[in-house]
């Protein structure tokens, strides 16, 4: 997969896409994570890449014609997306779409926002992940790019884990335990070190219940198993 990400600030992204489970994804051929610096097509000596809101208010608007030079160097057939309040709201769902993507464009906003024509001209779906606001959009885009790179095939080490995680089912997941056994006087729950796979199964199912009724539950709502 090749992820084209447009920003002021393409060393975040350069550092980012070298470390952890993406650095290697990246090492391996997996996806390929490309800045795109919009500042390389601003306009005039000093590559200016914003301009005053017309009708007035305060702070900038990154210009169109800006913008869209930039979008113009990346594949015309990838899906563009841009880093946006008002977008579909991120989760599951749209990072599995995303995953099966060849190639991805995000585009991410800085100052005020971007000027929209370019966002209709260029066709570009909005995507939010959460109801806040941030100082850009680069730390949005590389929450997708985690969020897409570890759903492809052969990125995390053990296939299954991306199958039993919070939100893949519509659930929150399970506690989970490791050595030592017992801790400051806590011990791990006995059906997890009986060996009953069933057992265990069942466990975990019904502490996934009881996890989202308590942290989240809007989501059972979207649960078929829960009855």
């Amino acid at each position: 997969m090749r992820i084209c990400v447009i920003t002021l600030f393409p060393e975040l992204v350069t550092a980012h896409s070298r470390t952890a489970l993406l650095g290697r994804a990246v090492e391996r051929g997996i996806v390929d994570v490309v800045p795109v610096d919009l500042r390389v097509f601003g306009r005039g000596a000093y590559h200016q890449v914003d301009d005053e809101i017309f009708g007035g208010g305060p702070g900038m608007v990154l210009r169109a014609d800006v913008v869209a030079a930039a979008v113009d160097t990346t594949p015309t057939s990838a899906r563009r997306l841009v880093l946006a309040p008002w977008g579909r709201r991120l989760d599951h769902t749209l990072l599995a779409e995303l995953a099966a993507e060849e190639e991805i464009t995000l585009l991410c906003g800085r100052y005020e926002g971007i000027d929209q024509r370019v966002l209709d001209a260029r066709r570009f779906e909005a995507v939010s992940i959460g109801d806040y606001v941030i100082a850009g959009g680069e730390v949005a885009a590389l929450v997708v790019i985690e969020g897409v790179t570890r759903l492809l095939p052969g990125v995390m080490g053990n296939a299954e884990s991306a199958t039993v995680e919070s939100h893949v089912a519509g659930l929150l997941e399970a506690p989970c335990y490791t050595r030592p056994a017992v801790w400051e006087g806590h011990a791990v729950p006995e059906v997890l070190r009986s060996g009953d796979h069933a057992r265990i199964e069942a466990w975990r199912r019904e502490e996934s219940l009881r996890r989202t009724a308590r942290h989240r539950p809007d989501l059972l709502g979207t649960d078929a198993d829960r009855e």
